[in-house]
């Protein structure tokens, strides 16, 4: 949700409202929508520990539902240009590891595949989702990739002995994060068109994990809002350690970036290399565009 936020910032666009706020009224929803709901993977069975949570099948019938009733206010011409032309950002995966696969010692998912394999389900099935995000009107959206799955100070505080990252977290986000890509490019391909641009959130991350004060930073480890060691139990209460000074940690809570992490992140979606961003950045997509 922050990156949503963010993006929209660099843009200048005002900053979008959750889909099922009583305030998306109106001219409101010309600006656009949040679908976003925490703790929703690509498979249906990811955060089932969670109550109330709004399925990324729900949130695409939110999507096509929010056309609707744009369509009432503008019309029907009006509200497919605008989709066309809209901006997305889509964020699916991480959840499916640490809220599933790993989510507890011999998972149904880690019974039934093998993490390779795992990897390949996780990407058909987000293929299907991206496919559908495109027949409701997507043509520029933004698919950032899972982050440094087992240098968070969550799995730190339960995996580390002396504040390594997990192998085997981080072995299944360097699998999952190059075969987005090359679904992403694939699906280009088949489009005719670079309708899904995509952002390698491990490599965002790592630089700020691997040099910390490189980028300003005094940790990579541990949590500017949480419990036990690294800071990472729990959720951000008011029983929690804070810390004095957020925008030196790179992380917010036991598995968040930090708002000013968030912010570099979005820097290197607008304006960052290959190394970041495939087939190219989000300002070089938008130029094109101006210009088309």
């Amino acid at each position: 949700m922050a990156q949503i936020h963010f993006s929209g910032e660099q843009l200048g666009a005002e900053s979008t409202l959750p889909y099922l706020s009583p305030e998306l009224q109106g001219e409101r929803l010309l600006v656009g929508a949040n679908f976003a709901s925490a703790g929703v993977g690509i498979l249906n069975d990811t955060g089932i520990q969670f109550l109330n949570i709004v399925r990324i099948s729900t949130q695409l019938q939110f999507f096509e539902q929010y056309q609707t009733r744009v369509s009432t206010l503008i019309g029907a011409d009006r509200t497919q240009r605008l989709v066309n032309e809209a901006l997305v950002l889509i964020t699916l995966g991480g959840n499916d590891f640490v809220n599933n696969y790993y989510l507890v010692p011999f998972s149904a998912r880690s019974r039934q595949f093998s993490i390779p394999n795992y990897v390949r389900y996780l990407i058909s099935e987000y293929r299907k989702i991206l496919a559908r995000l495109f027949d409701l009107g997507a043509r520029r959206v933004i698919v950032t990739g899972t982050g440094p799955l087992g240098c968070v100070p969550a799995e730190l505080a339960t995996r580390s002995r002396a504040g390594e990252c997990s192998a085997e977290l981080q072995l299944a986000a360097a699998l999952y994060n190059p075969q987005l890509v090359d679904m992403v490019n694939g699906l280009n391909s088949e489009i005719g068109d670079n309708v899904f641009l995509a952002a390698n959130a491990m490599e965002m991350h790592m630089d700020f994990i691997s040099d910390p004060q490189a980028f300003g930073f005094v940790t990579s480890k541990i949590a500017c809002c949480g419990q036990g060691p690294y800071n990472g139990f729990g959720l951000c209460t008011t029983l929690s350690n804070l810390c004095p000074n957020r925008n030196l940690y790179v992380f917010w809570d036991p598995f968040h970036p930090s708002e000013r992490a968030n912010r570099l992140i979005v820097e290197q979606i607008m304006t960052g290399s290959t190394k970041y961003m495939s087939p190219m950045n989000v300002s070089t997509i938008l130029a094109l565009d101006s210009r088309a």
